[in-house]
């Protein structure tokens, strides 16, 4: 029963996430209005028929620039995860595979890693970079693979004692091939679920660091970037902050809330 349940909430925030997406993609098609463009006419104007959200202090639709801003934060949120997941997993599961000196030097520099709080890091090297979304995303990729490697690298420590891996072994099977065939595919469910956890971690720190003027480079939408920009009239036009933080925040619950019911399918 209690499969079922969660079973369905899965089904459900799926379809949510999926929408969420087809709408960031297909931007050109929902919003009529140019992101980029200012009308000195339309400055901080409320929320009405031609401007669903309202205009900011250039005198840009807010709702095309959340929905083209959506594409730009969760395109480079999926990007960072991905290349942080297939980075941390391939590390984690040689490091657990062999052992020894590579597993000693690679699980030293995730520990002095994990000894710094994510953000100071992610904004000091991102200052050192020179801001821009590319280096944003290389000050959260520097930290963003050591929760990867370090259950991967648990769960094939467990694995290579497995009778399959011995057989395997006896069989004259090479380590790579093993690695491949038979480590991989019984430790993606657990690193899959890490994540989709953390998608909402990382897009918190993409806006994050746009909102310190470190993420985009301005006039790109980007939800952080817009919240930066419309907290200086926040009082004359709260609509150019809220919209992009509801964004947010709408954004990170339904992918934490995923993540959260998939981990709880696994573990029922």
């Amino acid at each position: 029963m209690k499969k079922k349940k969660l079973k369905a909430k899965i089904i459900i925030l799926s379809v949510l996430a999926l929408l969420l997406l087809l709408m960031t993609c297909f931007a050109g098609l929902v919003a009529k209005n140019d992101p980029n463009a200012t009308s000195a006419a339309a400055i901080r104007t409320a929320p009405c028929a031609d401007y669903p959200f309202g205009t900011d202090n250039l005198g840009r639709c807010v709702f095309s620039r959340v929905l083209y801003g959506g594409r730009t934060t969760i395109t480079a949120t999926f990007f960072l995860v991905a290349v942080s997941f297939a980075a941390g997993t391939l590390i984690g599961m040689i490091c657990g595979y062999h052992g020894g000196i590579i597993d000693g030097i690679l699980m030293r520099i995730a520990d002095i890693m994990l000894a710094f709080p994510q953000m100071v890091v992610a904004i000091a090297v991102a200052g050192i970079l020179g801001g821009g979304m590319k280096g944003a995303m290389i000050a959260l990729g520097i930290t963003m693979w050591v929760s990867f490697a370090r259950l991967a690298r648990s769960h094939t420590f467990s694995l290579k004692k497995e009778a399959f891996i011995k057989a395997a072994l006896i069989a004259g099977k090479g380590d790579i091939y093993i690695i491949i065939v038979h480590i991989l595919p019984n430790l993606l469910a657990p690193v899959l679920t890490n994540a989709l956890t953390q998608i909402g971690t990382t897009m918190i720190g993409l806006s994050g660091l746009s909102f310190l003027g470190l993420g985009v480079v301005p006039p790109t939408a980007e939800w952080g970037s817009m919240i930066s920009e419309g907290r200086a009239y926040i009082q004359i036009a709260p609509w150019a902050v809220l919209y992009p933080a509801l964004a947010t925040l709408i954004t990170i619950i339904i992918f934490n809330c995923l993540g959260d019911a998939v981990m709880d399918y696994r573990e029922a």
